[in-house]
């Protein structure tokens, strides 16, 4: 999957990310979360209509190895209506701000998160607990956000971030033990792995220029055409605006 930092490229890095293919990705990203949502809920009526048998069958036991392929189930399991309406708001919106710039990357993401948070559980959790929800996701897709832009150098990113971090910093209180009825465990086992994704799934072409080639001398001639200067004065605007991550 292509990445978009300051110097973005398509998946090929082949040339410039443009607007278009940005929304065209920031679309997809949408559709695909409200796909992700509508499922969650439609498991949860399933769920519901079985007296939550799906939560008691297919939940994270600590230590119980029956439990481990449960890891990627128990994500889309809640144990009542008030759990599912206080992921969903959440999931949705740092899932986009996690998937608008790639959706490959972002399923790659949610299945190291996924399987962080439940392994954290399965290792760490206390007593005979079945552990199901989402929110262990959305720890590791705020996680994500919050430091992706600084592995992309991407200033688009890193502002994002910026924003998210202070407007939902009291997050973070219920990754730390103290919470009666909360995995804390699953919830910073989730913020691990979403850490762990902006660093493991980061655009590694961040920043990079294309060398002149050998034997060209470094004048303005082997930067850019000064012609093409000439005929469009905002080229130079452009390229500063794309080496900011803005184009």
């Amino acid at each position: 999957m292509g990445a978009m930092g300051g110097a973005a490229q398509d998946r090929a890095g082949r040339g410039p990310v443009g607007p278009e293919q940005m929304i065209a990705e920031a679309r997809k990203a949408f559709f695909v979360m409200f796909g992700f949502l509508a499922f969650v809920w439609v498991v949860q009526l399933a769920n519901y209509s079985g007296h939550y048998a799906l939560s008691r069958d297919y939940g994270v036991v600590s230590g119980d190895v029956g439990t481990l392929p449960d890891i990627l189930a128990a994500p889309f399991l809640h144990w009542s209506w008030a759990h599912i309406e206080s992921n969903s708001g959440p999931l949705f919106v740092f899932g986009f701000l996690a998937a608008y710039r790639g959706v490959v990357r972002f399923l790659g993401l949610s299945l190291l998160v996924a399987v962080t948070s439940g392994l954290t559980v399965w290792f760490l959790e206390g007593g005979d607990v079945r552990t199901v929800g989402a929110s262990g996701l959305i720890f590791g897709y705020f996680g994500y956000v919050v430091v992706r832009g600084l592995f992309d150098r991407h200033l688009i990113d890193t502002l994002i971030g910026i924003v998210m971090a202070a407007s939902f910093a009291y997050m973070l209180t219920v990754a730390v033990p103290g919470t009666p009825g909360v995995s804390w465990l699953g919830h910073l086992g989730g913020l691990i792995g979403g850490l762990a994704g902006a660093w493991l799934f980061r655009d590694r072409r961040a920043g990079a220029r294309p060398s002149a080639p050998s034997g060209a001398s470094p004048g303005p001639s082997a930067r850019r055409d000064p012609q093409a200067s000439a005929d469009n004065p905002r080229a130079d605007l452009h390229k500063e605006l794309g080496d900011l991550g803005l184009l």
